[in-house]
């Protein structure tokens, strides 16, 4: 199943407090950026990737893809101040996409068979997403004091990507701007249409690099995987 994949890359890392986008630092001496459009790149399934990205950044973005041999880049739109903003600035450039793909760029182990995975899920149900299943016992706390303790069979934890039919994305995504309404990933935009979403089983690997604990964590798993 052949998809276009959307890649949020206009964030200011402010967490990682490197003091520059957290996408051009490295991991084994290539930008977190390029591990990550490099999964896409060598993927025969996807046949278009997009960035969106901040407008002073752009030019050297261009040039780290130039320097990586990166040809499947179809377009670099503006983002915007929140990531949705800066998926639905995609979405309004593509055409003739059936099944789009939301992926934190900073996310740079996802494997090829999960993305076949998601892609084939959402073609046939509309909406996947990647996650894993909880490990840790959940607690809800509120003001220091535990009030209750989760049973955590039903709990995951939401990674990326997301995948979707391109037409139902992109009704969802037209709602939510229509009235203003802010959602903390895609899947709750389309949930918000009364649509389900279905979980893909993804990997403990497939980090959000975010903090500097991340970087030596992710070097370590770059590291393992080349042996």
């Amino acid at each position: 199943m052949h998809y276009e994949v959307v890649l949020p890359a206009a964030g200011s890392g402010k967490r990682m407090g490197a003091g520059q986008n957290k996408l051009f630092l490295t991991l084994l001496d290539k930008p977190i950026l390029i591990h990550t459009l490099l999964v896409f790149e060598q993927d025969e399934a996807c046949s278009g990737i997009w960035l969106a990205v901040k407008d002073t950044e752009r030019d050297y973005i261009q040039s780290l893809i130039a320097k990586y041999n990166i040809t499947k880049i179809k377009g670099l739109p503006t983002g915007g101040t929140e990531r949705q903003h800066s998926v639905h600035s995609c979405l309004k450039e593509m055409k003739d996409v059936e099944i789009v793909l939301v992926h934190d760029a900073a996310r740079p182990f996802i494997t090829a068979p999960i993305i076949e995975k998601l892609a084939d899920t959402a073609y046939e149900k509309g909406a996947a997403i990647a996650g894993v299943r909880a490990k840790d016992t959940m607690k809800i706390v509120r003001e220091g004091i535990i009030k209750e303790t989760v049973d955590r069979e039903s709990l995951w934890m939401i990674q990326t990507p997301q995948a979707f039919r391109f037409n139902l994305l992109a009704e969802a995504e037209g709602a939510a701007e229509k009235v203003g309404f802010l959602g903390t990933d895609e899947a709750m935009l389309v949930e918000r249409l009364g649509h389900e979403v279905y979980v893909v089983e993804s990997s403990y690997d497939n980090v959000k690099i975010t903090t500097q604990e991340d970087l030596i964590f992710g070097e370590a798993i770059l590291k393992a995987r080349a042996k």
